[in-house]
């Protein structure tokens, strides 16, 4: 099925979108190593879906938007917040905390449009040009050179590294998934899907926490100001985003994205952490742009019509 879109809602697809987005979410891991020092990272968790799950319910109400009508929908939506809320934030949370930096986590991550781009066409038929595994290439060469000219590339402890290693595939696996399992314009509002995926990684996390760690929180403002920051900006905007972002577009470009995270989560961390990147870290800020730009145009008509499924 096709839908007609304004000029104006194309160009928020297709830049507002993805600027809000990315900006934000490499906002989050510096939000993120400050939330770390005053609570264990299945608790922040724990604290951070609850209240997603409360602030979003009553913005649920008010605009009177439907909870999935099918369990089909209600078994896709709860997969797709099993592997990004659950696996993906709490995987990578603990791996931090294990002692894997942040900037290796940033790079890690960034692996995952090539993942992606490789398992794309066997699962949802989204084929990439030359062009575009050309800017995946750049994207991934402009990450490892922002990475790689600081001196936060360490592994910390193994445990740690495996645990960010399987974060990567979860967030693969839950935008894949997504992906077939969504419909271009259909579907639960990105609201209503949050809110299932959040209580699902609250489900998944709280007992953990309360089993495995000491649930002691340092109520301090930096530590409210992270929280409330990973709650408004990380769980419900970018989340939201980046699911009615796969919905419109290819799995693919909007993974590239993510080739843009080491570079911006780099900018941010400079302000806030006071760390600092080096002159080379720039170039290859500049190489990742280029590449998310070759790997976001549509170089056929096949990329152009890929953007819409049948409904199922």
């Amino acid at each position: 099925m096709t839908s007609a879109t304004s000029p104006s809602s194309t160009l928020w697809w297709s830049w507002g979108a993805p600027i809000v987005f990315i900006l934000l979410w490499s906002s989050g891991f510096s939000f993120g190593k400050i939330g770390l020092q005053y609570a264990e990272p299945l608790t922040l968790l724990s604290l951070r879906y609850a209240c997603v799950v409360i602030a979003l319910l009553p913005i649920q109400q008010v605009l009177g938007l439907s909870w999935p009508a099918t369990r089909r929908e209600w078994t896709n939506i709860c997969i797709v917040g099993l592997l990004i809320q659950f696996m993906y934030f709490s995987f990578s949370y603990v791996g931090m905390k294990q002692g894997v930096s942040a900037g290796t986590v940033a790079l890690i991550v960034s692996l995952q449009p090539i993942l992606v781009g490789i398992c794309a066409p066997q699962l949802t038929g989204e084929r990439q040009s030359r062009l575009q595994w050309l800017g995946l290439g750049l994207g991934l060469i402009g990450a490892v050179i922002v990475i790689a000219s600081g001196s936060a590339l360490q592994a910390g402890s193994w445990v740690g590294l495996v645990l960010v290693v399987i974060s990567l595939f979860a967030l693969t696996a839950g935008v894949l998934y997504e992906r077939v399992s969504s419909t271009a314009v259909t579907g639960p509002h990105p609201v209503t899907a949050n809110i299932i995926q959040c209580a699902i990684g609250l489900v998944f996390c709280l007992p953990l926490a309360l089993f495995m760690e000491t649930n002691h929180v340092e109520l301090t403002w930096q530590f409210g100001g992270a929280l409330a920051y990973l709650v408004l900006c990380n769980s419900i905007i970018t989340i939201s985003l980046l699911l009615a972002m796969i919905r419109r577009q290819q799995a693919a470009r909007v993974s590239a994205l993510f080739f843009l995270v080491p570079a911006c989560a780099s900018v941010v961390a400079m302000f806030m952490l006071g760390e600092t990147m080096a002159p080379a870290g720039w170039i290859g800020m500049a190489v990742a742009i280029t590449g998310v730009l070759l790997a976001s145009t549509r170089a056929s008509a096949h990329a152009r019509t890929a953007q819409t499924k049948p409904t199922r």
